[in-house]
């Protein structure tokens, strides 16, 4: 959420070749061609079907299939955000996802979960970072949360909100840092979002916000390193 500036500000939001000839020329017999023409029709087929799954719950009265409380970072917790917040989607498939915005809630976690779950709020993040580094998540990732102020930002992003107030950056926390930059850290390696200043940015850079968290006392060369050093530790693991 975070604070709002005086006035609002924006920038921006084939083919290939053979050769042969004579002995070596090597003629298409006829099976060989139905079973081409078959297994590019079942190519077709599959792309077509495969289109036919992302869009189908676009139908007026049909609700894709969530299962309640699931959570896509492990170890948060799941608290429903009021669906007045947020709208349906089917991401990365219909919006690809290539940032995370950090946000400041201005005010308590529990300020910020009960204006994100009150329909006349008309705004939510998908993620609250606690001051002792819990998480909670309210929107699942693959859906659009309205929290940067900008349709194309929301549709291409992650939100994740900060306890405390901008003013006070004595309310982020070591803790803090450090869950929201493993959380950032997870959230880049599933959809192969850069680590850098481009694609993890603050809400006040969202063109034509007239907001201004996190603020001058969120440290983002610290913030920066800790995203990158989670990253690299997550790779080891996995690797």
């Amino acid at each position: 959420m975070g604070t709002r500036r005086a006035s609002k500000s924006g920038s921006g939001g084939g083919g290939a070749s053979a050769s042969g000839g004579g002995d070596t020329g090597r003629r298409v017999g006829r099976r060989a061609l139905l079973i081409g023409t078959a297994v590019a029709a079942v190519g077709t087929a599959v792309v077509a079907k495969d289109e036919l799954t992302r869009a189908w719950w676009r139908v007026p009265g049909v609700t894709k299939p969530r299962k309640e409380g699931e959570v896509d970072y492990a170890g948060a917790k799941w608290i429903e955000a009021s669906d007045a917040n947020w709208r349906l989607a089917d991401r990365p498939d219909d919006f690809g996802i290539d940032m995370v915005i950090i946000h400041v809630t201005q005010g308590s976690f529990a300020s910020a979960v009960k204006v994100f779950r009150d329909p006349a709020h008309g705004a939510a993040a998908h993620y609250i970072v606690r001051k002792d580094g819990r998480v909670t998540q309210m929107i699942r990732e693959l859906d659009v949360a309205y929290h940067a102020g900008n349709r194309d930002y929301n549709e291409r992003s992650v939100g994740i909100e900060h306890e405390g107030f901008v003013e006070k950056p004595e309310d982020f926390t070591a803790e803090m840092y450090e869950a929201s930059a493993r959380l950032t850290a997870r959230i880049c390696a599933r959809y192969d979002i850069p680590l850098d200043r481009e694609h993890i940015l603050g809400h006040v850079e969202v063109p034509g916000t007239d907001h201004t968290d996190p603020g001058e006392g969120w440290d983002w060369d610290r913030y920066m390193k800790l995203v990158r050093a989670a990253a690299a530790a997550g790779a080891s693991t996995s690797a």
